[in-house]
């Protein structure tokens, strides 16, 4: 940004000239502001351009485009006059750089911050699309970062959706290495080119480089790679690479609508995942530069001169419009007066400020701006904008208004609308994403680090989601609001099981009772306590009848250092003693995990043993050691106990036998397996993920393209099968059930190296990553 020359206008129709943003091959770009405070980006033609008849035919084409393009996400025209001796374009203020400008001085955007970024892109898409255009030159510098949101510029190669806007012949339209692989050939692009073109702006951003080559890569090379090549994707977080590969897919037919991206991406509004999407120091950057921008002030009034008649080279600045070029021809190289400036790098790109401009319809609900009246001043707003990352000022007719909302530091909010307070309930109506693409959290939580072990247990039960901890807590799984708080009754990590309408929890810390809460309400139901010198110690499992506990006897022992370790039935309606059995004294642990399937209480220990008793007697059927990579909750099913490790062991489960093996087939061994329906789901070291059908012992398929470990943890609903893979280059995936065929991953850095688990509430799914849960559309 440069102060005005003595040969710079002063005024253009009734706005101020207020500093020199850069130049370009077609004139100047200034920051004006108008008799009622907005701020906006001025275009002003070269006299040479101006008396040339065609250019002006294609200057009153690109004003005709970017005023049919007026949404929330997209750069409208404020004025302009392309009928004035020097044809000019005024546009609104954007307080933010361009995706270039913030990857060459931040390097590669987190994921969360490209999931939000693709949202908004794709919401501009279906303004731009609405309004019966194709963009056809959507690249990073054509996106600006604003604090709310990203804003797509630069309708000067836009063409109406039938063809009809003018091209010029022999011209290649587009910027190489962004453009579709149909737009490289000369076909004919439809709106899925712009898809292509958010596909690779999305690489770019995740990445911090081009998905099909760099600036050191000929023109003719990056086009060759668009249409032939691969993109390069390495260092793509898993959560958006399968949307970025279906955004690049090289048949039109196979990328994803806009619409069905946003759905995925914001199934609550686009609005909501742009709350506090930037990083940190991005935001700063665009605050400090509002600060100097709102307090510009006008020069002198004065007389104006003429439009400089050459071009110099753009000045980095934020929120003005490129120079704008009107494609490349065919031989490479711009035509004089066209295309990329003098400079080689076009001047960053210009839009319009946070919030809804007269006539534009934004998508979601949009505060309204306060009366002039009652409006702060400019510099009380910056103020009040620069208090919070989210709180944004816009600057327009001399008002001043705020969107967004804080939310939990957490990132998305505790409500659907993603701000805190009355928001009205929204009814529900999830779609299928789109090959590839995850849906996001409807809403996250995160609990307070001392109050929670790293891995946090999970139980839904009648639109309800109770978190271990303490304190014990009850989440409404529709909005993420706490239901009932209780302290003191439940440590950190602690299992939870429910039955009939009741949570059990072992009290074994205090009283060493087994003690029943209504889940409804979190009141105490009863307490139990198996006999006065036996002290329950914690929950094991839970069936129709009875709560499995381990337990300390220390009613035969003659000192303190000697006493049993045992196992006990309670039973869960009346909380009486069912039956009371010591453990064998090489089984001595109270670090115990089990299940329960009919007749069989099945678990192991830390001491790596295997043991089986009866339901009805609490009679060990057999106990033995097992491998040290053992994971401590046996899988039963179909009268067998599945055993992990280099092979897949099926156990009988009366005598302890091995019924059958299933050989990993040259891949290294099998993690703790899952059996649901009648089918064996079970990931290897190597990342596959097999299916195994458990009466006949075939294998049905094996998934063999994950970017995550393997799950070790499976829930099904419908079609879909969903895994929660563990902490090591965790997340959450979702195959199809029938195939195993990969729909969707989801990750998130925020807990990098915390265990995943995932549950099902209705239409719901409730993930948690270490200390913080989501709740995801099951789709």
């Amino acid at each position: 940004m440069e102060t005005l020359q003595p040969d710079d206008p002063r005024e253009l129709g009734s706005y101020r000239m207020l500093r020199r943003l850069g130049a370009g091959g077609m004139g100047r770009v200034y920051l004006a502001r108008s008799p009622g405070g907005r701020t906006v980006a001025v275009k002003v033609v070269r006299p040479d351009l101006a008396a040339d008849a065609d250019f002006r035919s294609r200057f009153r084409h690109e004003v005709e485009i970017a005023k049919a393009v007026s949404g929330r996400y997209t750069a409208p025209v404020v004025d302009a006059d392309p009928e004035a001796p020097l044809p000019w374009l005024a546009t609104s203020y954007v307080l933010g750089p361009d995706l270039t400008d913030v990857v060459a001085a931040h390097g590669a955007l987190p994921a969360r911050t490209v999931r939000a970024l693709a949202a908004g892109l794709a919401a501009a898409l279906q303004e731009i699309h609405a309004a019966g255009l194709i963009h056809r030159d959507l690249k990073p510098s054509n996106v600006l970062l604003a604090a709310d949101g990203p804003r797509v510029i630069d309708f000067g190669i836009a063409r109406a959706v039938d063809g009809s806007r003018m091209t010029q012949t022999g011209v290649v339209v587009g910027s190489p290495g962004y453009m579709p692989p149909e737009q490289a050939l000369g076909k004919d692009v439809g709106p899925a080119g712009d898809i292509f073109s958010l596909g690779a702006v999305l690489a770019f951003a995740a990445t911090g480089r081009g998905a099909f080559g760099d600036g050191a890569v000929s023109h003719a090379a990056l086009l060759y790679q668009v249409v032939h090549g691969e993109p390069d994707l390495r260092d793509v977080p898993p959560s958006l690479l399968g949307l970025i590969r279906a955004c690049l897919q090289k048949d039109p037919a196979q990328r994803p609508a806009p619409a069905e991206i946003v759905a995925a991406l914001a199934p609550q509004g686009v609005e909501g995942v742009l709350s506090d999407w930037l990083p940190s120091s991005v935001a700063s950057t665009i605050a400090t530069h509002a600060a100097g921008i709102l307090d510009l002030e006008a020069p002198a009034a004065a007389g104006f001169g003429p439009a400089p008649a050459t071009a110099g080279s753009p000045t980095p600045g934020y929120g003005y419009p490129a120079a704008p070029g009107y494609g490349t021809p065919a031989g490479g190289t711009p035509a004089p007066g066209y295309g990329t400036p003098p400079g080689g790098t076009p001047a960053p790109g210009y839009g319009y400020p946070p919030g809804p401009q007269p006539g534009t319809v934004p998508l979601g609900a949009a505060p309204a701006a306060p009366s002039a009246s009652s409006s702060p001043s400019r510099r009380r707003a910056l103020t009040l904008a620069l208090g919070g990352a989210a709180a944004v000022v816009a600057v327009g007719g001399g008002a001043a208004w705020w969107l967004g909302s804080a939310g939990e530091t957490s990132g998305t909010g505790t409500d659907a609308a993603g701000g805190g307070g009355s928001a009205q309930p929204v009814e529900e109506s999830f779609t299928t994403p789109p090959a590839g693409v995850a849906p996001q959290p409807l809403w996250r939580k995160k609990v307070a680090e001392d109050s929670t072990s790293s891995a946090v247990p999970l139980l839904t039960h009648d639109g309800l989601l109770l978190v271990s901890g303490d304190p014990l807590v009850a989440y409404d799984v529709k909005t993420g609001k706490a239901r009932w708080t209780k302290p003191g009754i439940c440590r950190p990590g602690a299992p939870l099981l429910f039955h009939g309408g009741k949570v059990f929890l072992a009290d074994g810390d205090y009283d060493g009772v087994l003690v029943a809460y209504d889940v409804k309400t979190g009141d105490e139901a009863w307490r139990s306590r198996l006999g006065k010198k036996i002290t329950v110690e914690d929950t094991i499992a839970i069936d129709d009848k009875n709560v499995y506990v381990t337990a300390t006897d220390y009613s035969d022992s003659r000192s303190a250092t000697k006493y049993r370790t045992a196992i006990a039935a309670i039973n869960h309606t009346t909380g009486t003693k069912v039956w009371l059995q010591k453990r064998d004294w090489g089984t001595k642990d109270y670090d115990v995990q089990g299940s329960v399937l009919g007749k069989y209480l099945v678990y192991a220990d830390s001491n790596h043993n295997l043991t089986v008793r009866s339901t009805a007697t609490g009679a060990q059927l057999w106990t033995k050691k097992i491998g040290d990579d053992w994971s401590r909750r046996p899988t039963i099913a179909n009268g067998l106990v599945f055993l992990p490790g280099a092979t897949l062991r099926a156990v009988d489960a009366d005598t302890g036998e091995v019924s059958w093996t299933l050989s990993p087939n040259g891949r290294r061994g099998f993690k703790n397996p899952t059996v649901i329906d009648g089918v064996l789901y079970v990931s290897d070291y190597d990342g596959g993920v097999w299916a195994v059908d458990v009466r006949t012992r075939k294998r049905i398929w094996l998934c063999d393209e994950l970017e995550i470990s393997g799950p070790e943890m499976f829930a099904k609903t419908g079609n879909s099968l969903y895994g929660a893979a563990g902490s090591l280059d965790g997340g959450l995936v979702a195959l199809q059930a029938r195939t195993g065929k990969l729909r969707w991953t989801y990750t998130d850095s925020d807990n990098w190296g915390e265990p995943w688990q995932v549950a099902l509430a209705g239409n719901r799914l409730l993930v948690s990553n270490g200390p913080e849960f989501y709740a995801l559309a099951a789709v």
